[in-house]
């Protein structure tokens, strides 16, 4: 088991163990086992964990262009249909001729209902309108209990799925070549920043990784991580490819402006 765990980090570990556990539990039962939502870091880690040859198999689904995604692990006789996902698609009605609603209001009264981030996906604000991505079986408890955002009241209503559109933000795509994956040197990379500058922010608390704080400039970085920097957008690491003939690093980066 050791050797499954050196290629992650050793804070992923109780991740690692619940895969582990469902792919055992789908050889064993024959039958699909429905995960909740999981973000881009646990995607690549559940691909990696399960791939794509032997008889238990993973897909994931969260809507177009989703950033957080239902795992649905199977065996392999299987075809999975979008059905099998138990996404519903929640429309909230807002009074937008007369405020601003921004992605971290919704999320922020999304959270304070009490109810983990793994229940929903992803929030979309797209024509005077918030869709919102959730698990089927937690539709009603958003329909009934999210009346406000802010000190502003809402309508939320289930709608079909032919509603939904992806997000209009569109991440930019770059290669780049650095010098370490460490997080100071990615952002330095990423963002056209001296390393110094880089740091600064992480220390000052205006970073998140995988939405958790970071404030360790040698924090080391991996596919998947979506990196948030309070003032810059956000970032997502790629396909990491390896080292170059001068000993560094070639990966994807992925932005989005704030």
């Amino acid at each position: 088991m050791t050797s499954v765990y050196q290629h992650f980090r050793k804070e992923e570990q109780g991740f690692i163990d619940r895969v582990l556990s469902w792919k055992d539990q789908v050889e064993q039962s024959y039958a699909p086992k429905l995960t909740d939502f999981l973000d881009p870091r646990q995607v690549f880690i559940m691909q990696s964990l399960i791939g794509t040859a032997g008889e238990v198999k993973a897909s994931f689904e969260g809507g177009e262009g989703a950033e957080r995604k239902r795992a649905l692990i199977y065996p392999d006789y299987m075809d999975p249909d979008f059905k099998d996902y138990d996404l519903q698609l929640l429309e909230i009605s807002y009074p937008s001729k007369f405020i601003s609603v921004e992605h971290k209001h919704v999320l922020g009264s999304l959270m304070g209902l009490g109810i983990k981030r793994e229940k929903f996906g992803d929030i979309i604000i797209r024509d005077e309108k918030i869709y919102l991505v959730a698990a089927k079986e937690f539709a009603s408890f958003f329909s009934l209990n999210l009346t406000h955002i802010g000190r502003h009241s809402v309508l939320v209503n289930e709608v079909e799925w032919e509603k939904y559109t992806p997000s209009n933000e569109q991440w930019k795509e770059r290669f780049a070549t650095l010098s370490s994956l460490r997080l100071d040197a990615v952002l330095a990379g990423a963002l056209a920043l001296s390393r110094q500058k880089a740091q600064l922010l992480i220390q000052a608390g205006k970073i998140k990784v995988n939405f958790k704080e970071e404030e360790q400039p040698s924090f080391e970085c991996a596919q998947g991580d979506i990196i948030s920097v309070r003032g810059y957008g956000r970032l997502r690491i790629g396909e990491i490819e390896g080292k170059t003939k001068k000993d560094k690093w070639r990966l994807t980066i992925f932005s989005m402006g704030s």
